[in-house]
């Protein structure tokens, strides 16, 4: 299964979880460490576990998606940003605060909008 594929399920994974605020960006040719940045924002800590937990059980059904199809997490829910590195597939979920503050589809503002879900 190719990475957009991948891209989409964890969207879906996502907005099915309640994430608001939901954005699929295509790095082809902008990126050498990831095809497509998944963000989506949470509003609680909570919440985050729950997206993160759904970005786990899509993980596990693809493969290719990292460490024996779990993904590689960084960050903690109380930072406010959890980012899991699925190999071509890069996801953010963020505190609205948080997601506001660092600003990615700023700085990657060159890259293909595929999805946004509000």
């Amino acid at each position: 299964m190719d990475g957009l594929q991948l891209a989409r399920d964890v969207v879906d994974a996502l907005v099915d979880r309640q994430a608001s605020d939901v954005v699929l960006l295509d790095l082809a040719g902008l990126s050498s460490f990831a095809d497509y940045f998944v963000i989506a924002s949470a509003d609680s800590e909570r919440q985050m576990r729950a997206l993160a937990d759904a970005v786990d059980e899509v993980a596990s059904t693809h493969e290719g998606a990292r460490r024996a199809n779990r993904p590689l997490w960084e960050g903690r829910n109380e930072d406010g940003w959890r980012l899991a590195d699925l190999g071509d597939t890069v996801v953010h979920i963020f505190s609205v605060e948080q997601r506001a503050y660092y600003n990615l589809e700023g700085l990657w503002q060159r890259a293909r909008e595929v999805v946004h879900i509000q």
